[in-house]
């Protein structure tokens, strides 16, 4: 959804005057692109959280995290994340000013929200938006790596051991994703609290160019964690051909199950799954 809206925002970099593609679309690629802004925080919240509570709480996790609650919890975040964008769909407008030609139409936020104060105002909703849930995760993760340190040094064993490793190894992705993800948005945030606090021409045009850098690291977080969950997690590539690939997959599941006499790795994942859901 947020690699739709990358052919408008080139054409505004492209020409910014006329907007040629109508008020609708105007509107619906500044709120997709908001929408999605809030539904990958909370997605990336969320799954913190499903992992805070399977190595803090694992016999509780159990019970409270089923696939249908799973699929319910995606649903609320979806519809959380574009009701919460809908202002946007309104304080954006094809404008086109008194007495001169269609050739100035352009796509932009509308007089009126500007005068009112209400984008400055959706501005610093959306850097909250992005601030509060990333100190959530640092907390999450602060207790998440205290549990772990407390297991290594009371629990022993081989189960113990394989279930660890996977928790170690599901913690570690989940940091890369959520360090890719500030990267990605962070500088976009603060482009965007530049632009409502600048006056000055200088400061103006050097937001411009910021927010040219800030918009192409917008796009890459668009298509960034499928490929680090693929650098980093076997089980994810695993997935993905079994996803993707079915006939394939199987093929490897019975040449893995003839080589190894019939105890497969899909067995053993199955055993110890839910401590490694990455």
């Amino acid at each position: 959804l947020i690699l739709v809206g990358l052919p408008f925002d080139l054409y505004r970099l492209w020409r910014s005057r006329p907007w040629i593609f109508g008020q609708l679309l105007c509107r619906l690629s500044h709120y997709l692109s908001e929408g999605c802004t809030y539904c990958t925080i909370l997605h990336i919240t969320a799954l913190t959280v499903e992992r805070y509570l399977a190595i803090c709480f694992p016999l509780k996790a159990k019970v409270v995290v089923t696939k249908r609650r799973v699929k319910a919890v995606i649903g609320v975040l979806w519809a959380f994340a574009f009701l919460s964008a809908s202002p946007f769909f309104f304080m954006v407008g094809v404008e086109q000013p008194n007495n001169h030609t269609d050739f100035s139409r352009e796509c932009k936020p509308t007089p009126q929200a500007v005068e009112s104060g209400l984008l400055a105002t959706m501005f610093w909703v959306t850097t909250s938006y992005f601030i509060l849930p990333v100190i959530c995760l640092n907390v999450l993760y602060g207790f998440i790596i205290r549990e772990l340190w407390r297991s290594n040094i009371h629990l022993q064993g081989p189960s113990v051991v394989l279930r660890e490793k996977g928790h170690h190894q599901t913690v570690k992705i989940l940091a890369v994703v959520v360090l890719a993800f500030v990267i990605c948005w962070l500088p976009f945030h603060i482009g965007r609290i530049i632009f409502v606090n600048t006056r000055d021409t200088r400061m103006m045009l050097f937001s411009q160019y910021f927010n040219v850098f800030a918009l192409q690291l917008f796009y890459l977080s668009a298509s960034i964690n499928p490929i680090l969950y693929n650098l980093i997690s076997k089980k994810y590539r695993a997935a993905a051909c079994k996803l993707l690939l079915p006939h394939r997959a199987a093929g490897r599941a019975f040449a893995a199950t003839k080589s190894a006499g019939g105890c497969t790795e899909t067995s053993a994942s199955t055993r110890h799954g839910y401590a490694t859901s990455f």
